[in-house]
Order: C-alpha cells, then sequence, then structure tokens
C-alpha cells in the first residue's frame, strides 16, 4: 500500500483548514480584553450547572478518547496513545469533581470531600491536556524519525485505558483523603485565597510552551485544532486569574471556554474522519469500476484469443491427425506424412506467433525496467487483492528476508506473475473445508546472484498427472479457466532470465517458485535497448 494520508494524525490541514483555525484564535484573542474586563458581578447559584457541564465534557472526552485510539492503533504512535490517554484520565476526573462540588448534590460534597477538593480536581482536569501535548509533540517527532509504521509494535491500548482510569482515581483519593495534604485554595465554598493565582501562573506558562511547540509544528489537522484547545485554556488561565468567587459571570464564562476547548478537538476529529471515510468511499468506487472496466476488458481478450488461436490450432490438430493416417495404413506414405507433420509444426508457430502477439497486447509499449524490492511488491499484492482474500477467509503470512536485495525488471509484469500465483490460490483455498485457509510467502537470496520468492497454499493442490502440464499453453483444471495464466506467467520469468516451477506441499497445498536474477534481463540487452 502507498503511504496516503490515513486519518488526523498524518494529513496535513489545508488552506481552510488553517484559515478557520487562526480565525477562532483571533476571536479568542479578541475576547479576551471584553472577558476581563467584565465586572464581578455574583450570579444566583445554579447546583445543577457543574454536574451538566462536567457530563457534558466527560461524554465529549471519550469520544475524543476512542477516536485517538483507534487512531493509535491504526498509526501505531505512542504519541496519540499519550494524547488519548489524557482525555481518559480528565473524563474520570470530572466524575470526581462533579461528585465533590460543593452544592451540586450536598451542601459540602460527596465522597468525604473538603472546601479545596472540587479546585484541586478542576486543576487535575486542566493540567494534564498542555502536559499531554507537549509529549505529544515530542513523542511524534521521534516516531517520525524511528522505523516505519508497519515495523512499529502496536499501543498497548488497554494497559494506557487503565493506567489514566488508576491516575484518576489517585488524584480523586488525593483531593479527599489527602485533602488537608494540599495548600488551601478556597476559604470557603465561594470565594478564593492567592494559591490560586500561583497554579494559574503555572498552569499558563504549560499552555503557553505547548502553544509555540503547536505553532512551530502544525503537521497535521489534530495540531491545529490541539493548538486551537489549548489557547482557549490560555484565555480560561488568564480569566480564572482575576475571579474572586465562583457563581460569578467571570465564573461562568470560563466555563464556556473550557467546554469550547474541549468541544472543538472532538469535533475537529468527527469532522476529518467523515471527510476522509467520503474519500476512500469514492476512491473504493472509482477502483471497483476500473475493476469492472479491466473484466470487461478481458471477456474482450479471451473472445479475441478464442478467435486468433482457433484456426490455427485446428490446422495443428488436422495436420497431425493427417501425419497419423498416412503412417498407420498398411502401405505407410511417408512423403506425405512428413508433409502433413511439417504442416503441424509450420501451424504450431503460428499458435505460437499469436501467442506472443496478445503478450505484447497486454504490454502496452516498449518495456518498462526498474529497480525495486521484491518483498515490497509481495506485499503490495496482497494488499491488492484485500477483498479477495477476505471473502474467501484466507490469511497471509509472510517470512520474507529484510535483507533481500532490489532487482532490475519489469514492475508490473512482475506484478501480473504475482496476482496470478495468489489469485490461483485463493481459488485453490476456497474450495478447501475443515482445514486453515492460509498462504505463505517466504523470499531469500540465492548466491548473491538471484533472488527467490515462494508462494504456498494449504489448498487442493495438483494432482500428480497434471504436475507435469500446469505451465502448458491452454491446460487448466478449472472449468471456466482459460489455460494462459501460467504458462504466461513462466514466460515472463523466463524472459527475465530467471524460472518459475511448482512442488507440492508437505501436506496440502502446492508451492511456486519464482526465481530471478538481481539485474532481471541481461545486462547487455538492457544496454543494447538504452
Amino acid at each position: 500500500m502507498s503511504h496516503s494520508h490515513l486519518g488526523v494524525f498524518d494529513t496535513p490541514p489545508n488552506r481552510r483548514q488553517t484559515r478557520f483555525g487562526f480565525a477562532i484564535l483571533a476571536v479568542l484573542v479578541a475576547a479576551l480584553p471584553i472577558m476581563l474586563t467584565l465586572p464581578d458581578i455574583r450570579f444566583r447559584e445554579i447546583p445543577a450547572f457543574i454536574p451538566m457541564v462536567d457530563a457534558f465534557v466527560i461524554l465529549c472526552d471519550l469520544i475524543t478518547a476512542t477516536l485517538l485510539f483507534a487512531q493509535a492503533n491504526v498509526f501505531r504512535s505512542r504519541a496519540l496513545t499519550v494524547l488519548a490517554s489524557c482525555y481518559v484520565f480528565t473524563a474520570f476526573v470530572l466524575i470526581g469533581h462533579a461528585l465533590t462540588f460543593p452544592g451540586a448534590f450536598s451542601p459540602n460534597g460527596l465522597l468525604g470531600a473538603g472546601v479545596n477538593t472540587a479546585a484541586w480536581l478542576g486543576f487535575f482536569w486542566r493540567a494534564p491536556l498542555p502536559i499531554a501535548a507537549i509529549f505529544y509533540i515530542l513523542l511524534k517527532r521521534a516516531d517520525a524519525a524511528a522505523q516505519p509504521v508497519a515495523e512499529r509494535r502496536a499501543p498497548k491500548i488497554v494497559t494506557a485505558v487503565l493506567a489514566a482510569v488508576a491516575l484518576a482515581a489517585a488524584a480523586t483519593a488525593l483531593t479527599t483523603l489527602g485533602h488537608d495534604l494540599l495548600p488551601p485554595l478556597f476559604l470557603n465554598r465561594s470565594d478564593l485565597i492567592s494559591n490560586l493565582v500561583k497554579l494559574n501562573i503555572l498552569f499558563g506558562a504549560l499552555c503557553f510552551a505547548a502553544i509555540v511547540l503547536l505553532l512551530r509544528q502544525r503537521t497535521s489537522v489534530l495540531d491545529m485544532w490541539l493548538l486551537v484547545a489549548i489557547a482557549a485554556f490560555e484565555v480560561h488561565c488568564l480569566l480564572n486569574m482575576q475571579v474572586l468567587a465562583r457563581f460569578s459571570l467571570s465564573f461562568y464564562c470560563q466555563f464556556g471556554v473550557q467546554v469550547f476547548a474541549h468541544l472543538v478537538v472532538l469535533l475537529a476529529l468527527i469532522a476529518e474522519s467523515n471527510r476522509l471515510h467520503a474519500r476512500l468511499a469514492l476512491s473504493t468506487a472509482a477502483h471497483d469500476r476500473e475493476r469492472d472496466a479491466r473484466l470487461m476488458s478481458m471477456d474482450a481478450v479471451t473472445a479475441a484469443i478464442a478467435h486468433e488461436i482457433g484456426q490455427p490450432l485446428t490446422g495443428t490438430i488436422a495436420n497431425a491427425m493427417a501425419g497419423l493416417s498416412w503412417l498407420s495404413r498398411g502401405r505407410p506414405d511417408h512423403e506425405r506424412a512428413i508433409k502433413a507433420l511439417r504442416a503441424t509444426i509450420d501451424a504450431a508457430k503460428r499458435t505460437n506467433d499469436v501467442i506472443k502477439s496478445i503478450r505484447a497486447m497486454f504490454a502496452r509499449g516498449p518495456r518498462s525496467t526498474t529497480e525495486f524490492s521484491l518483498n515490497h511488491l509481495a506485499r503490495e499484492t496482497a494488499a491488492f487483492l484485500g477483498r479477495e482474500l477476505a471473502g474467501e477467509k484466507v490469511s497471509v503470512e509472510f517470512t520474507l528476508d529484510e535483507q533481500l536485495p532490489p532487482i532490475l525488471a519489469d514492475r508490473v509484469q512482475i506484478q501480473r506473475v504475482l496476482v496470478n500465483l495468489f489469485t490461483n490460490a485463493i481459488e485453490s483455498l476456497g474450495a478447501t473445508r475443515g482445514r486453515p485457509r492460509r498462504i505463505e510467502v517466504h523470499s531469500a537470496s540465492l548466491n548473491g546472484e538471484d533472488v527467490l520468492l515462494e508462494v504456498s497454499d494449504t489448498g487442493m493442490g495438483i494432482a500428480p498427472d497434471e504436475a507435469p502440464r500446469i505451465f502448458d499453453a491452454f491446460f487448466t483444471t478449472k472449468e471456466t479457466g482459460t489455460g494462459l495464466g501460467l504458462s504466461l506467467c513462466r514466460t515472463i520469468a523466463e524472459e527475465h532470465g530467471g524460472h518459475l516451477w511448482a512442488t507440492p506441499g508437505e501436506a496440502h497445498g502446492v508451492t511456486f517458485h519464482l526465481q530471478l536474477p538481481r539485474r532481471g534481463l541481461h545486462h547487455d540487452e538492457l544496454e543494447t535497448a538504452e
């Protein structure tokens, strides 16, 4: 599979998304002075306000964490795992925040909460996101500089979730059971003291550091909207420094900013995932149309083969029968028999010429030789036939020599060989019952000059009396087969200076061996062609 953008983790923001993100940042910056100058108006206490806000943000954070964990599993990303774990942590911390907030469920809060419990849990709710964003950026850079995605270890998502829940439980226990160990932040249920300002300075510094790193990186859609979210957190921090009590105008504005900060990342993830899903659906539809067109073309080619080859084959059979008739008479006519046999040879040569012309028609132009990895081509071919493999519930196991040298050959024709071998294996496995359906692909280097690729299956195999003929043109064991596939595959291999042969499997099925020289066509032939 070619490296393409698969999600918000590696899809760069387009110009419209960038402009929209910076427009929101501009609105936040413009609104900050207005909110800072709001009078300290006290409103009536609304007991249900905090539980409603917390419940909404908990739902947002859990959905966000789910989407990020899905991306982390696709990209095998430590960076996304850390970020998703942060959202799980904040969701579970908010459960304690809602339960312990004074006046929400009881005058002093549940779980044995003290005066400062909800305030400290509020800090534990806000502080992790800028910290996680900093680690996300650093780990993303480290992952990009390390091994490719396919070679990374899968993230331990269950472990990450359990760790986040355990940390949230520890934070709740610290702020309830260990309430007296923490510096006081409130004098009573409503009035604050100066220690909260110090916490906000620390929180503001964390947000500023995360904003600087995100501004410098901003290589993906997720980076862009994390920047917006943490900028909203910075605005909240500045507002919180000048608030004097709960349930004031500034207090309610702060919670509005916090809800926005959590909601914006979720909406960005959902919108971008839907956009990419739509692109994938359109791409799949186009691929299906292309495949249908290819099948229609193959029908036309099959009809052309039957028409073009029918006549020389009929002549071959007729001349051979005539030669046999002249030799089997009581008084054999050797001259006429020789003449009939020579006509048979001529007809066979014409048949061979027709086959070559058909092969040239498939080639469509001069042969293009490139240097490529046979391992990569085998993986790409398996991915291309993913739907057929899934439809027959066939698994593919690769045992590839990662030190396999690249080969110089016609990549398109070699892939035709691999597609044919995989397709034959899939069809053979589709008829099996009662044993695993598996294709094994093995590669190795031979004497530093040749490379070997073996495709084995656990299918029906080949009958011993049919094995010598499977590479003959027009020989097939399928009811609807043309008998040209393996013949053309061997021809392609031989034209590249290689070999293609088959051996029975150890218990079931068959193994096809494709041996190719590293230089593909003979080097002097390549130089002459160039």
